[in-house]
């Protein structure tokens, strides 16, 4: 389900499918007076009954999105150094993708939301294509038989995994596909507002996502959690960590200063794909440090805590977190590009100056 809250002038969208279908309107240009998309807001029954095809409409009115990538990327992504960050891989690929489109200069409504699809479509694809070709395995065609997140699993690795694992990936997909003007998103409406494509406007959101102050985040965690090893060494790491005024990855929130609410719905998948591996060493880890953190400093896990370890026990290279949270986020960035496209006025900041009111100028000799 899906609303206007007109008060506060904010498209609502709840991931179901009328959700996805308000989506699209508002990504057509379809929505009355200035209506920013900025918030979802999730149920635990939506997010229950709800696929992330559905909320990232990979299918809108019946028509199937072809998944599959050129010939000619593929050999581009075989090409790439088997030692390069995958975010730089997918950033990359979603600019070449861009060489190939026919529709790269249209900005109108149809055209972006076009590009948009074969964007969101595609780019699981070529995610999945690095994933094995660093490996040197052979690379996996996209199924027209499976449900998103099946598709990436067997692209990734031949197989799909238990319902249970599918479904907690399901979810983290559904919690990362949007959240408000965070630097990406910020980062996507000023490129777009110059009136460049979409193309380079999400090429842009993935460098950006990129940082560890954002999206690496989940990648931190971690690496984090590898450090700790064992459940018996996580109170005296975190409160060493506390004691030398080391960041904490996974902490805190620029706007959820009391616990992010994406969190408990993502804490519980994470337990759930724990028991289904049989493996409770980071869950453990998990919750000795959040302890230590809130009582300490008061400061809550975001998305990114839960996440990161879930996805490690899903058998995702560490490296792999954040462009996974691409593939999510490609739906968010989309809607916030169309949207600035149907009523653009370019971003630009005024700085103010706070050097020497004057400086000599030496000549060359001089300096």
């Amino acid at each position: 389900m899906g609303h206007l809250d007109k008060s506060t002038k904010t498209v609502t969208a709840h991931f179901t499918k009328r959700g996805r279908e308000l989506l699209a309107d508002a990504l057509s240009g379809n929505t009355t007076g200035d209506y920013i998309i900025t918030k979802y807001a999730l149920g635990d029954d939506e997010i229950d009954y709800s696929l992330y095809d559905e909320s990232g409409f990979m299918l809108i009115d019946g028509n199937h999105i072809k998944a599959s990538v050129s010939k000619k990327l593929v050999n581009d992504i075989k090409k790439m150094p088997r030692n390069a960050h995958p975010m730089d891989v997918v950033r990359t690929c979603v600019s070449l993708m861009a060489l190939e489109d026919k529709d790269t200069k249209d900005n109108s409504p149809k055209a972006n939301m076009r590009k948009t699809m074969r964007i969101f479509a595609k780019t699981p694809t070529a995610v999945a294509a690095y994933f094995r070709a660093r490996k040197r395995k052979k690379i996996i065609a996209p199924s027209t038989k499976l449900s998103f997140a099946e598709n990436f699993f067997k692209m990734m690795f031949n197989k799909v995994p238990d319902k249970e694992i599918v479904r907690a990936f399901d979810v983290s997909l559904i919690l990362y596909a949007e959240h408000s003007f965070n630097v990406s998103t910020f980062t996507a409406r000023t490129i777009t507002s110059s009136l460049s494509d979409i193309h380079g406007a999400i090429t842009g959101a993935i460098a950006s996502l990129k940082g560890p102050l954002h999206g690496g985040a989940n990648e931190e965690v971690m690496h984090m959690m590898k450090k700790i090893k064992k459940p018996e060494n996580a109170f005296k790491w975190i409160t060493k960590a506390l004691k030398n005024k080391d960041v904490v990855m996974g902490f805190g929130h620029r706007v959820y200063k009391s616990g992010d609410s994406r969190v408990p719905t993502m804490r519980e998948y994470f337990g759930k794909v724990a028991k289904i591996k049989k493996d409770k060493t980071f869950e453990k880890i998990y919750d000795i440090v959040e302890k230590v953190m809130i009582e300490e400093k008061n400061i809550y896990p975001n998305v990114d805590y839960p996440t990161g370890p879930t996805y490690h026990l899903m058998g995702f290279d560490t490296d792999f977190f954040t462009p996974i949270f691409v593939i999510s986020r490609i739906t968010g960035w989309s809607a916030h590009i169309m949207e600035q496209h149907a009523a653009n006025k370019l971003i630009r900041p005024l700085a103010s100056y706070k050097g020497s009111k004057h400086r000599k100028v030496l000549e060359l000799n001089f300096r």
